[in-house]
């Protein structure tokens, strides 16, 4: 499994432990960065996410910034993604299950690191349960 990860300055040290936690697992990362505090423009690091999934090149992204909105927006702006910014790990479980998120967005400035870390294990191993669910994924494709 491929998992891309993007930030701005405020997801930085979320975003290092990430990235500790996935390469623990064995799970490959690209990482777009930033790995810097000082401020950046999140939408340059999030595009490149939502690129990477939509293309394949990953199964899953994750992004972070303060709020997870700007990230969250950005990531969405592409067809083939759908991002879900999550603040519980209900809301990260309900993501995956109802609407086969395919981009988890986490609001840093919001959410302890340790749930940010709990939120990324969920998000990677709930399943998307289809059925009833995989018509109103296609509408929101427009499809």
């Amino acid at each position: 499994m491929t998992i891309s990860i993007g930030n701005d300055h405020a997801g930085t040290a979320y975003k290092m432990s990430v990235l500790n936690q996935l390469k623990a697992k064995g799970i490959r990362v690209i990482n777009h960065g930033t790995d810097s505090t000082e401020s950046v423009d999140y939408p340059d690091f999030i595009h490149p996410v939502a690129q990477d999934v939509e293309n394949g090149e990953a199964q899953f992204g994750i992004i972070i910034c303060g709020s997870g909105n700007g990230a969250n927006m950005t990531a969405n702006k592409h067809q083939g993604i759908r991002s879900a910014l999550c603040w519980t790990k209900e809301i990260v479980a309900l993501a995956r299950q109802h609407n086969n998120a395919n981009v988890l967005s986490i609001p840093a400035r919001f959410v302890s690191e340790q749930q940010a870390l709990q939120f990324v294990t969920t998000f990677l191993e709930t399943e998307f349960e289809g059925g009833r669910h995989q018509n109103r994924i296609g509408k929101i494709a427009c499809q």
